[in-house]
């Protein structure tokens, strides 16, 4: 059992809020945190509409359903099968409004179920749980963010961590079941049953369509240009789809909260909207597998680490912002001129961390130039710039800038 970050905040959702939801990919461990929860925190009943008597009752009688469960803390999981059901709670908090009625669980991202949101706005608080961060399976919550935001990390500074051992936790990536088996070709199996059944059940299910047969090819192309700035006509050629289908087919990867989107930073929300986003998966493990990377492999072919590692800490960065007490956003940055940052986070305040990633185990003055024009561009707002690297020091690199090592992701450096 892997200690959830997130839990704080899930319980001060519960403890004001009527219906909270916890969204996520398949298998990245909801269903097990509700009922941790039931077991010690919260108790509340549990149900889960994959169970076919739970969903043969919701469906024939969604209102009925729910006012059978009058006067308790409920549980449903994998609620995005029976969208019918949120009227019934709709109706259900506007009669009996009290904190922590509802925690709703789903595979579906609820900014796509038009329902869901409709029936619930003012009444609901939604929260995202991913693939366990590296902080979670080492059992310590990084307080990196925290001292980035501040401006000042702690340097000069040893942080152990090899380079191989970095790449193998970027390989494994970080859903439980994966970490579960420590045997490489058993990994490859469960991957292999996963992207079946997420491409079989979990998209046909969200499009109600049967015919999805380009998905697989999709799902291999966009692995192959990960980290890349999206181009929508590039990939509808390579998958010889039009241009429609290729977006919508998009729209259900992300709905699935398989592919990330990573917007590009502009301090004019109009600009950042019409600019192509970062293209991430959701988990390191999955991209690997996709792509067919291996360690020995890898040992000889630099550009793959580096998109590897690049995925690797993008993914790291926006587990740690969804428990982050900010709510910092991330994004990436490019100018005109092309000088580039890999990750810029904004938090409430307008503060502004650049994070540069780099494969190698040291750190050249070449390698910061796009954090000094984010630095330059952001002027007072910006706190700090990072080259996260594959070495084991911190060091500066001038006013705000400085090589941090990728193992702080997952480590304590205010010790």
């Amino acid at each position: 059992m892997y200690q959830r970050f997130i839990l704080p905040r899930l319980l001060n959702a519960l403890s004001d809020t009527p219906v909270v939801v916890l969204q996520g990919a398949r298998q990245t461990g909801k269903s097990t945190l509700a009922q941790m929860l039931v077991a010690h925190d919260f108790p509340a009943a549990y149900l889960s509409f994959d169970s076919l008597t739970t969903l043969t009752a919701v469906q024939q009688d969604p209102v009925g359903f729910i006012q059978g469960l009058r006067d308790k803390s409920i549980i449903l999981d994998e609620v995005q099968r029976v969208p019918d059901v949120f009227l019934a709670i709709k109706a259900e908090v506007d009669t009996h409004r009290k904190p922590g009625r509802f925690l709703l669980t789903g595979s579906a991202n609820a900014l796509f179920l038009p329902r869901l949101a409709d029936a619930l706005v003012g009444r609901i608080e939604v929260l995202t749980l991913y693939p366990l961060a590296s902080g979670e399976i080492q059992g310590q919550n990084s307080d990196f963010l925290q001292m980035a935001f501040t401006g000042k990390l702690p340097a000069p500074k040893q942080i152990a961590a090899e380079r191989p051992e970095i790449i193998a936790r970027a390989l494994r990536g970080g859903y439980p079941e994966v970490l579960a088996r420590p045997n490489p070709e058993r990994q490859r199996d469960w991957f292999d049953s996963y992207i079946t059944m997420l491409l079989q059940r979990d998209v046909r299910d969200l499009a109600q369509i049967h015919g999805l047969s380009e998905l697989p090819l999709l799902l291999s192309l966009i692995a192959a240009r990960t980290t890349a700035s999206l181009n929508v006509s590039d990939l509808a050629r390579a998958a010889k789809i039009p241009v429609t289908t290729l977006n919508r087919y998009l729209t259900l990867l992300q709905a699935t909260f398989i592919v990330q989107l990573i917007p590009m930073w502009s301090s004019n929300l109009s600009s950042r909207l019409a600019k192509a986003p970062k293209l991430l998966l959701n988990d390191s493990g999955l991209l690997a597998h996709l792509d067919g990377f291996t360690l020995s492999q890898l040992e000889n072919t630099p550009t793959a680490v580096g998109m590897l590692l690049e995925n690797f800490v993008g993914m790291e960065l926006v587990k740690l912002a969804s428990w982050e007490t900010g709510r910092p956003q991330v994004f990436c940055f490019r100018t005109h001129d092309q000088k580039e940052v890999d990750y810029v986070l904004q938090d409430r305040r307008g503060k502004i961390v650049g994070v540069e990633v780099k494969a190698a185990s040291a750190v050249v003055p070449a390698d910061l130039h796009g954090l000094r024009a984010l630095a330059e561009l952001t002027g007072k707002r910006f706190a700090c710039g990072v080259v996260l690297y594959a070495g084991d020091q911190i060091i500066p690199f001038g006013a705000q800038l400085y090589a941090v090592p990728i193992s702080a992701l997952w480590r304590k450096l205010g010790e």
